[in-house]
């Protein structure tokens, strides 16, 4: 009888609010930095918009790439190029038949900076002024198009939308084009370009977003009795799946498993979560069941957790309903109060800080949390971060979108 693939991490590949690369952005965690810095531009005087302040790039991209590449991709697909390119190297740039290798890399919104100057061109400029690349630039594809090409991965290029769970969504369908033998390795992962002023504009009109203009550093903080909502962030987490047999076979470094998938949706509200957690307790149990680890085994939860009012404590509590007892024995970080929120990013950067955490046995902090929401039934790490104990262990890592998207996935360490 045929056994399905364990799926194994050995690259792993980012360009943060935090730093350019992944260690500098784990090291910058780790220490409690923020991301978040007023925006060096007069966007909220001259449109009026009500926040004038995100986590954008440490590192831009026009200090990475050349500038051909800058002309011919949007930011979103740049920034995926980038984590990609540290990803496949970290690796050890596996020697692959294209045909199975695979790439999946989301992006909750797209290609959004070109469609909107593309725009702009043709009010002001017309037509003929539009560049030929438009399309090829805005497709929600086009950040995946590109990895594929540069890699020559021919099993499958795919670009899951499922706003703010996109690249959780992603390294879970990249690990079953493994499962079900499609493919020996995947890269996969999330990115997000949105600080522009008609996203920023729009998530300020549905009061989702932080107003502390005065604190930008300390604006993000979830389960703080403070919390006002989310900083807008920007950035690209990759990484480099393989079968364990293949990964085993040339020797690689493997950083831990992605062992475990659950997928559901609310079926409630567009943007609100299900107020019971009903669809983030059934995610997060099928992780856990596909994984085939104990609650007991989970010492670790990297939480979705956006600093929003009402999504905190849902998330919250659905954590304590999955875990039970057990999750006294668990610690909590809410990393976005450093990173702000990388929307179809998050939840791939948040898989490669799962990974490390128990890679290093080490939980990253959470920031900004002076006052604690006395509903949080949970271990939040505050401030430093917390050593996890030896052993074979395991951490959960939630992603949620707008839509009513759940994606949990289990990481078990290697």
């Amino acid at each position: 009888m045929s056994t399905v693939p364990e799926v194994v991490v050995t690259g792993l590949g980012a360009t943060t609010p935090l730093g350019g690369d992944v260690p500098s952005t784990w090291q910058a965690a780790l220490a409690g930095e923020s991301g978040a810095r007023p925006f060096d531009n007069d966007w909220a005087e001259r449109y009026e918009i009500a926040v004038n302040f995100g986590a954008t790039l440490k590192v831009p991209a026009d200090q990475v790439l050349p500038r051909p590449e800058l002309k011919r991709m949007d930011p979103s697909a740049q920034y995926a190029i980038i984590a990609t390119r540290e990803a496949w190297a970290d690796a050890g740039s596996p020697e692959v038949d294209g045909d199975r290798l695979g790439a999946v890399v989301s992006s909750g919104i797209g290609g959004i900076w070109t469609t909107l100057d593309g725009w702009d061109t043709l009010r002001e400029k017309g037509g003929r002024r539009v560049l030929p690349m438009t399309v090829p630039m805005l497709m929600p594809n086009s950040p995946v198009a590109y990895v594929s090409l540069e890699l020559g991965a021919r099993a499958g290029a795919h670009a899951l939308v499922s706003a703010c769970a996109s690249g959780a969504e992603a390294i879970a369908y990249g690990v079953e084009m493994i499962r079900n033998g499609r493919a020996d390795v995947v890269v996969a992962g999330g990115t997000e370009a949105t600080i522009h002023p008609m996203p920023i504009a729009a998530f300020a009109a549905s009061r989702t977003l932080s107003t502390r203009n005065d604190d930008p550093a300390g604006a993000s903080r979830p389960y703080d009795v403070d919390r006002d909502g989310f900083v807008i962030g920007e950035g690209a987490g990759i990484v480099v799946l393989e079968s364990a047999a293949h990964a085993a076979a040339r020797g690689a470094r493997v950083y831990g498993r992605i062992a475990g998938l659950g997928l559901s949706a609310d079926g409630y509200h567009l943007t609100s979560p299900e107020p019971s957690g009903d669809g983030q307790i059934r995610a997060m149990r099928a992780a856990i069941a596909d994984s085939g680890v104990a609650t007991t085994d989970v010492v670790h939860v990297n939480a979705h957790a956006t600093s929003t009012v009402v999504g905190d404590l849902i998330e919250a509590r659905s954590i304590r309903a999955v875990l039970g007892d057990d999750a006294d024995h668990a610690v909590l970080s809410a990393t976005k109060s450093m990173t702000g929120h990388l929307l179809g990013g998050a939840g791939a950067l948040e898989t490669i800080f799962s990974v490390l955490a128990l890679h290093e046995r080490t939980a990253p902090p959470t920031i900004n949390v002076a006052k604690p929401d006395p509903e949080l039934v949970l271990d939040l790490v505050r401030d430093e971060p917390r050593a996890l104990r030896a052993g074979p262990v395991a951490a959960i890592n939630n992603s949620f979108g707008f839509g009513g998207h759940n994606v949990a996935l289990v990481v078990t360490s290697a």
